[in-house]
């Protein structure tokens, strides 16, 4: 008799705790807002009042850098090829979001609510792997389909036997050789919905092939979600800092960077050019990399620069 009062005790203290806080059980199992993004991101790089996507962020890194090629590599997971980055932001702007190659400031990263194991568009010739970033405002069913056209110059290919190598930068083809791989190429349509987050991604090559082609056996690292931001290889794990995001919440402040600049290029257009010349365009888009201009304040980051491009190290 006094063990069943001992558990309607118990079970009358529970639900009372719930019923006096409800807001921190919402919290738990709710959403974060981008401020999360504008907060962890401001001391890498500077965030930009866009005209077009609203606040974008260009990343304080060394001349040459391309999103999905600089600084990291694509490992074989239960969410299939992803992208892990050597830089310590890199759990956010390779995994949500998009790219875009602005004429003044190079790539600068759109934040966005969906995560995935990289938001590329994926092609395969005769002997080579090929991908590129998919721009903004390109639904996945246009940026992987045969039709979705990317500039030469953004596409990074490597040989079939030299994929999924962690040093894979140094196995890069040359830019200039890009043209004719794509003209004989065909689109990876290796489609995949996450039910979890009701999002469809590409996840990139097929395992199985490439484990022909590169004569070795690939085993399947398994993604857990950590509660900090950061990202971490731990005993055959990705650890990885993936919430559920939302642009901002109703009834609370609205996210916002705390420092913006206002972007160089409103200036250059009256309102009525902007509306017909949006600064991407997928399919007539030849900006060359090396007429790129970085961030102002990239000579001083240089040395933090430096120490992130360590790969990741097994804990």
């Amino acid at each position: 008799m006094k063990s069943k009062f001992n558990l309607i005790l118990i079970y009358f203290i529970f639900t009372l705790c719930i019923s006096i806080n409800p807001e921190k059980v919402s919290a738990q199992e709710g959403s974060i807002t981008f401020q999360v993004f504008y907060d962890e991101l401001s001391p890498y790089g500077t965030w930009v009042d866009n005209y077009e996507y609203g606040y974008v962020w260009i990343p304080n890194v060394n001349f040459g850098f391309t999103p999905y090629s600089t600084n990291g590599y694509w490992l074989y997971t239960d969410e299939g090829w992803a992208w892990v980055s050597y830089y310590s932001w890199g759990w956010a702007p390779f995994h949500y979001g998009r790219w875009f190659n602005d004429n003044h400031y190079g790539y600068m990263w759109i934040p966005d609510n969906e995560w995935g194991p990289g938001w590329v568009t994926w092609r395969q010739a005769d002997g080579y792997y090929g991908w590129a970033p998919i721009g903004p405002n390109v639904q996945v069913s246009v940026a992987y389909s045969v039709d979705y056209e990317v500039a030469n110059n953004q596409w990074t290919f490597v040989k079939e036997k030299d994929f999924g190598k962690t040093n894979i930068d140094n196995y890069y083809i040359k830019n200039k050789k890009n043209g004719a791989l794509i003209s004989k190429s065909k689109a990876i349509k290796n489609i995949r919905k996450d039910d979890s987050r009701n999002v469809i991604y590409n996840a990139g090559p097929d395992k199985i092939e490439v484990e022909k082609s590169t004569g070795k056996s690939i085993s399947q690292i398994s993604i857990k979600a950590i509660d900090k931001p950061g990202q971490h290889l731990n005993n055959d794990q990705l650890q990885m800092y993936r919430p559920k995001m939302e642009k901002n919440i109703p009834d609370q402040q609205k996210p916002v960077p705390l420092k913006v600049e206002k972007s160089n290029t409103d200036n250059r257009k009256s309102k009525g050019d902007r509306n017909k010349q949006p600064i991407y365009n997928p399919k007539n888009n030849s900006n060359d990399q090396n007429n790129q201009k970085r961030n102002p304040s990239n000579k001083q980051n240089e040395g933090r620069q430096k120490q992130e491009s360590k790969p990741l190290k097994r804990k």
